[in-house]
């Protein structure tokens, strides 16, 4: 089915300077549905589905807030590839004028391009990914250095923002839902290297099992996917060797 350009929008889009059409064909349920949009210069993916969404289809859902790639809200998968579609540019991703829509993978439809987010924070939670202080907070408290060898680790893992691109991208958790997923382990490993954190042990042994970081094939798909340029997979690294020294420990200790 293609929903073509309203005449009052298109001439509305050639005031402002559109250079022809794009084909943008968007997953719905289980079907495709197609849609002619005014193809102009600078035009991101998330102007796209906007556009769609005002001018010619009220029904479409998708999910956005800041526009400007601060909250990670419009993730989508756009040709395939796991994106945000505020920071994606048509003219990069689609030369030949042609964009597919989908939902991220690895995560419930709520209907059309928003999915329910619950699985991926629920695995959050799951990998102990909550800063938990001592009895007495205040008097608990250390200051971390910013050269600091612990806070150099996680330098760059604590700009994570939870948009769920990584767990799109992610094989394993396409083969194994219970699989923590990258996020989650990325977000354990900047705590087990929080000097103020008071719950090591635990979060250790939670990111160790079955589903955990050990499971992973270091397939790489969430570094070359994350928006901001982080490394879930060096995270994931350093927790396999964190959890091996912690069993050690114990087998020494036993012994």
């Amino acid at each position: 089915m293609t929903a073509p350009v309203d005449p009052a929008a298109a001439a509305k889009g050639a005031a402002k300077g559109a250079t022809g059409a794009l084909r943008v064909r968007v997953r719905r349920g289980d079907g495709v549905q197609d849609y002619a949009v005014p193809r102009r210069a600078n035009q991101t993916v998330l102007d796209v589905v906007t556009e769609i969404q005002r001018e010619q289809d009220p029904t479409l859902a998708y999910r956005f807030a800041c526009r400007v790639g601060m909250c990670g809200s419009c993730g989508m998968t756009v040709n395939g590839r796991p994106r945000w579609t505020c920071r994606t540019r048509v003219a990069a991703v689609a030369p030949d004028g042609d964009l597919l829509l989908e939902p991220l993978r690895n995560l419930p439809v709520v209907k059309d391009l928003a999915v329910d987010m619950e699985p991926f924070f629920e695995k959050w939670r799951r990998a102990h990914g909550y800063f938990e202080p001592g009895e007495n907070p205040p008097d608990d408290f250390v200051a971390v250095p910013p050269d600091s060898p612990e806070r150099q680790e996680v330098d760059a893992g604590i700009e994570c923002i939870n948009c769920g691109v990584c767990y799109s991208a992610c094989d394993l958790v396409s083969w194994n839902p219970d699989y923590l997923g990258p996020a989650a382990l990325n977000r354990a490993w900047t705590l087990v290297n929080d000097v103020r954190d008071r719950g090591q042990a635990a979060r250790l042994d939670a990111v160790a099992g079955d589903a955990g970081c050990h499971s992973c094939h270091s397939h790489m798909s969430c570094t070359e996917h994350c928006p901001k340029a982080l490394s879930p997979t060096f995270a994931i690294a350093g927790l396999k060797r964190e959890t091996g020294k912690a069993a050690l420990r114990r087998f020494w200790r036993r012994g």
